[in-house]
């Protein structure tokens, strides 16, 4: 049987997702029941790009499951050397029980689950990063209860995270509506499929606009990100000057539903993408995602490596 992975929330089907949200609820709510669900096994962390979150997370999360995780940065194995990403997977395959890489491209990840024999999950690529989507949904699922028929507004740039974000509301029945300046709206070929997986599922499809008040009207959860992620720096200045206009402010909030809460995966830029007095504010939910990466990403550990939850 072929081993399963988490790359992306496009890959896995609505029962499925909502199943792990469920195991993130129980994980959540009686880690100890799991304390030994991955007693004696191993989990490689492959870190292209630095992290705060990402890196302490799963480390603790392994921990907790009663595994054990190994911080592998890119100048730490051979990689930076010039040894391919399919050796490097058939290598961990023979020492670890599952592969979490961070990477500048998503090409990557779907070598090391080709050329692997263990579950490997997106830690972050330059496609998605849908670990911190389904950690943000588990959130959002926390405070309203429900999530089908929600609206998610995404303000900004059109990136790895509006990706997962996009195929999880597809998923998951939420409408998902993106303003981003011209030229920074999302992949085209994630739009397409995410609407194509909408239809299928009966989800309204994914709105793309750009204008930020448009967007975040009557939305449950306004969402940004930062406009300059890692490997754009020589950007900077460019974005900064395309994304004017497009920060959540007091009034963006003002235009959502009243009982709208405020989401960034972080780090955050206060001034530039969001204001102080948001990500501040008694509207944000940003720290209750970040915790909740660690319980999401153990149901994912678990589902993957483990007993299927048992």
């Amino acid at each position: 049987m072929a081993e399963r992975h988490f790359l992306s929330l496009a890959d896995w089907s609505r029962e499925e997702l909502e199943l792990l949200l469920e195991l993130s609820a129980a994980i959540k709510s009686d880690p100890d029941h799991y304390a030994d669900a991955l007693a004696g096994q191993s989990l490689a962390m492959v870190f292209q790009k630095a992290s705060t979150r990402t890196r302490v997370s799963f480390e603790v999360g392994m921990h907790q499951l009663g595994g054990h995780a190994l911080f592998l940065s890119a100048s730490d194995i051979q990689l930076h050397r010039g040894e391919t990403i399919a050796d490097t997977a058939q290598v961990l395959s023979r020492y670890t029980h599952g592969i979490m890489a961070r990477v500048f491209a998503h090409q990557d990840l779907l070598d090391l689950a080709t050329h692997g024999s263990v579950p490997v999950i997106n830690g972050l690529s330059d496609l998605s990063h849908p670990c911190q989507a389904l950690a943000d949904y588990f959130t959002l699922r926390e405070i309203r209860g429900e999530l089908a028929g929600l609206k998610m507004a995404y303000v900004g740039d059109g990136n790895n995270v509006a990706h997962a974000l996009m195929y999880g509301a597809a998923k998951l029945g939420l409408r998902f509506s993106i303003a981003c300046p011209r030229g920074y709206e999302p992949n085209p070929a994630v739009l397409k499929n995410a609407s194509a997986q909408a239809q299928k599922l009966g989800s309204p499809l994914p709105e793309v606009t750009c204008d930020p008040m448009e967007a975040v009207q009557g939305a449950d959860c306004v969402y940004t990100d930062v406009w300059t992620s890692m490997g754009q720096e020589a950007e900077t200045q460019k974005r900064l000057a395309a994304f004017q206009g497009f920060q959540v402010t007091p009034a963006t909030m003002a235009a959502a539903s009243p009982k709208a809460v405020f989401m960034h995966c972080l780090p955050a830029h206060r001034g530039e993408e969001v204001a102080a007095e948001v990500i501040d504010g008694q509207q944000s939910v940003v720290f209750d995602e970040a915790e909740n990466r660690l319980h999401v990403q153990k149901a994912i550990l678990v589902t993957l490596m483990g007993e299927k939850g048992d």
